[in-house]
């Protein structure tokens, strides 16, 4: 249509006025202009759609970099801070290497036939405070563990929605990271209730050891005195065994 409208443009006539002469028409130079109309035409149909395929580009790259609305990152770190702060407060026994060493040594291995009754029963009851505490440590970390559950839920939906509905390639990719993030820690929450539970038992099995031991040295404190000798009792004046 514009080469149109440029031809007929050019190809208007000029119509002489009654006094002058007719114009000469210089048919080669109208159809170079025709030519050079529609080159120009040409180039600027191909300049508009090159700035719009530009201006549609920086659209798309502006979605790119779109950053998500949505972050759990704070909930799982004070997630991760409740459990961690519950597994401080082990009783008796910490998830110390130093702190196992000193009192697994004071109260499991140095039972000995020379030590006494009260000391025995001392390091018996420690044992056992240390296996209740053991157990209740792990049931706690177990209703940690499935209240997080409702959450963790929630998170999940919450991010996948994210994934499916974003607008570009940064949106989606952390909406990924997020659901990893969430995975990760729920990871954690099990390596945390196994380490819980295996300390429970662990306590268990050393209690029942070091039961074991007690009991053979109670046996060697026992074995160690004289036997009964009888011997002669004076009752009411009289004497006799």
């Amino acid at each position: 249509m514009r080469l149109y409208v440029a031809i007929g443009a050019l190809s208007i006539t000029i119509i002489p006025s009654a006094h002058a002469q007719w114009a000469v028409y210089d048919g080669a130079n109208h159809v170079q202009n025709v030519l050079i109309a529609a080159r120009t035409l040409q180039q600027i149909d191909n300049q508009i759609t090159s700035l719009a395929n530009q201006a549609q580009m920086l659209v798309n790259q502006g979605r790119n970099l779109a950053s998500l609305p949505l972050s759990t990152l704070s909930t799982l770190q004070s997630t991760i801070s409740q459990t961690t702060a519950l597994l401080a407060q082990a009783q008796n026994i910490a998830y110390s290497v130093q702190s196992v060493e000193q009192q697994y040594r004071q109260a499991y291995t140095s039972v000995s036939s020379g030590m006494s009754d009260s000391a025995l029963f001392s390091q018996a009851q420690t044992r056992w405070q240390n296996s209740v505490g053991g157990f209740e440590d792990a049931l706690k970390l177990q209703a940690r563990v499935v209240g997080n559950i409702p959450s963790d839920s929630s998170a999940m939906t919450q991010l996948v929605s994210a994934s499916q509905t974003s607008t570009g390639a940064l949106q989606a990719a952390q909406a990924g990271n997020q659901l990893l993030a969430l995975q990760s820690r729920q990871l954690s929450d099990i390596q945390a209730e196994l380490a819980a539970n295996g300390r429970a038992t662990a306590l268990q099995q050393a209690r029942e050891a070091a039961t074991e031991a007690e009991s053979e040295a109670q046996y060697q404190h026992f074995a160690q005195h004289d036997a009964y000798v009888p011997g002669t009792v004076s009752m009411f004046g009289s004497s006799g065994n």
